[in-house]
């Protein structure tokens, strides 16, 4: 399958979250996720299983360590984007504050003049929101899923 049509279906996807409420570690379509379970949910829909079980993980993870937790596992489940710029289905992650370690995720659904991205959080649910100025500001990595089919 070309990376171009699978992209496609990976923003589909996350659009088919839009409206899931945000609940914390939770990954169920419709009843609740965070930034990381939308990732997740696609993941299982045009992937299959999750490649690794997901440990407990409280809202300021990493913080006190400064580890990159979510940054490596980026790096060992998806594949880093060869190109640049940024494209549909391509996978961001985020650094929130300067300095923090990368805790945030979302999935670009548009580029161009308005680009946008879906993501959840906190008080949110998922929801499609323009790709700013200050969002991409904090953008710390681009990531693909890996292609499947």
């Amino acid at each position: 399958m070309e990376q171009q049509d699978f992209a496609a279906r990976v923003v589909l996807a996350a659009r088919g979250w839009i409206g899931t409420p945000y609940v914390h570690q939770a990954s169920i379509l419709g009843h609740g996720a965070d930034c990381l379970g939308l990732v997740r949910g696609v993941w299982r829909e045009l992937i299959g299983h999750e490649p690794e079980p997901l440990p407990a993980y409280t809202t300021d993870w990493s913080e006190a360590s400064g580890r990159e937790v979510l940054a490596q596992a980026a790096g060992r489940w998806l594949c880093p984007r060869p190109d640049p710029e940024i494209a549909p289905g391509d996978v961001l992650l985020f650094r929130i504050r300067s300095g923090a370690v990368a805790k945030h995720l979302g999935i670009v659904s548009e580029t161009g003049a308005c680009p946008r991205f879906i993501h959840a959080y906190s008080g949110h649910g998922v929801v499609e929101s323009p790709l700013s100025t200050p969002w991409r500001a904090k953008i710390a990595g681009v990531f693909q899923f890996p292609a499947k089919g």
